[in-house]
């Protein structure tokens, strides 16, 4: 019974740390101790816009045509469409468009941009995917925030635009962002997204080939004495995907990558405390809420007669789930969402995680 006592409140206090405390905390202390960047809207250095595709066919010339279309000196800019082993006409079309190609073996997306950055002599690499759109002003806003020293990486926001099916996450990504800011200010985020991003060519780390870089880049700088800063103002366009459903598969793809890097990644290794404290309350329990609410379940479970505390707390997980399945659309994506975690470390530990990938509608199809 005691070692039950235990999981019960200790499962049940770091999902209430991970999901509500952490995040308020953050922005409490971000309010009182605001590390500011040295930005320099005149900073305006040489520039290799990588985009990784396979089999982009049908997005390609558009997201060329946006990159062209950038408020940024055309003499200081290179589009560069690095291709993975791509069979359709994604290259021909990307060529015709006016970007560089780079045509690569099967061997992923990170191995991709790692050929890209090699190709490419331009101070600073840019990265986006085929599926993103940027505002004009982005790639100014993105790398005015290099112009300090201290600053190895930064990442732009992304918006979701409204999409015609049900999908919620918007409204996590809304909550998302906002963690994301208190972050920075403290000094460094704990992720990015692959959608926009940069830093310095010096400061590129060629990781594992099965490691995104949207995990992986930002936890590299501060162990390098460096800052992963996020910039707001830098704004990238997607749609997200049309369901819960849909997205639920495609988090499980990613979660299988994100379990290899918070497992073997070495994240924590010679991190200043202050930013120990984020990734641990940030990614690895967050990461970790589908397994923590599985012993919640049973610990509640196993001490239904042994106080009241206990059946209410059983009774409330019964009605989220009870929600979830009849369709209460935050409630449900919450439920898939964290049941993706359980999938996809299962996953990881059954099989392992391979490089490749495919594109988004594909995954979907």
């Amino acid at each position: 019974m005691i070692a039950a006592v235990v999981l019960f409140w200790a499962s049940l206090a770091a999902l209430a740390w991970t999901h509500v405390l952490y995040p308020a905390v953050a922005a409490l202390a971000a309010r009182l101790r605001t590390r500011a960047v040295a930005k320099d809207d005149a900073y305006l250095p040489s520039v290799a816009v990588i985009v990784v595709a396979y089999n982009e066919e049908p997005a390609i010339e558009a997201r060329i045509e946006n990159l062209r279309a950038l408020d940024y000196p055309s003499e200081l800019l290179e589009i560069v469409v690095t291709s993975d082993a791509s069979t359709d006409r994604t290259e021909e079309l990307a060529e015709a468009a006016g970007a560089r190609v780079i045509r690569n073996q099967r061997g992923g997306k990170v191995a991709a941009q790692d050929a890209a950055v090699r190709a490419t002599e331009a101070e600073v690499v840019a990265f986006s995917d085929a599926n993103s759109t940027w505002s004009p002003d982005a790639l100014r806003k993105l790398v005015r925030n290099l112009a300090d020293p201290k600053v190895a990486y930064v990442c732009g926001q992304l918006r979701l635009e409204a999409p015609g099916g049900s999908n919620k996450e918007g409204i996590y990504w809304r909550y998302e962002l906002v963690t994301r800011e208190s972050e920075s200010r403290l000094g460094s985020v704990t992720a990015g997204n692959g959608s926009i991003y940069a830093l310095r060519r010096a400061d590129y780390v060629e990781v594992d080939p099965r490691f995104g870089h949207d995990l992986s880049l930002p936890y590299l700088m501060p162990q390098s004495g460096r800052r992963a800063v996020y910039e707001p103002e830098a704004v990238a366009h997607e749609r997200p995907t049309p369901t819960n459903e849909s997205e639920y598969r495609r988090k499980v793809r990613m979660f299988e990558h994100t379990w290899l890097i918070v497992l073997r990644g070495r994240m924590l290794r010679g991190q200043p405390l202050g930013y120990l404290v984020a990734l641990l309350s940030h990614r690895h329990l967050r990461y970790a809420s589908g397994v923590l609410h599985l012993v919640l379940l049973g610990s509640s479970i196993a001490l239904l007669r042994h106080g009241v505390v206990y059946p209410v707390f059983l009774g409330l997980q019964l009605g989220v789930l009870a929600a979830a399945l009849a369709g209460v659309g935050i409630v449900r994506y919450y439920v898939l969402i964290t049941w993706a975690t359980v999938v996809a470390l299962w996953n990881y530990l059954r099989r392992g995680v391979p490089a490749t990938w495919a594109p988004q509608r594909e995954e979907l199809a």
